[in-house]
């Protein structure tokens, strides 16, 4: 887990072996800006958007930005 808290970024990676191979790479990449929590990489099954909003997070807070900006209006959430 990396943790900038001066710029509000956040992130999950995964780091370590499958099998006789080696992996790395980004779960989970979130951002802090305008006072909305920005998701620009969700690699789990349950969605972070969706555990966040458990969590008690108005949906109005969280912009899908792994999304295009034009399929952003398609979803529950805010275009950005």
């Amino acid at each position: 887990m990396i943790f900038d808290t001066e710029r509000d970024r956040y992130q999950v990676l995964n780091k370590g072996l499958q099998y006789l191979t080696r992996i790395f790479g980004c779960i989970i990449y979130v951002e802090i800006k305008d006072g909305k929590i920005w998701i620009e990489r969700d690699g789990t099954e349950i969605g972070v958007a969706n555990e966040l909003v458990e969590a008690g997070v108005p949906k109005q807070d969280i912009v899908l930005a792994f999304r295009a900006p034009y399929k952003r209006k398609f979803t529950e959430f805010p275009v950005g």
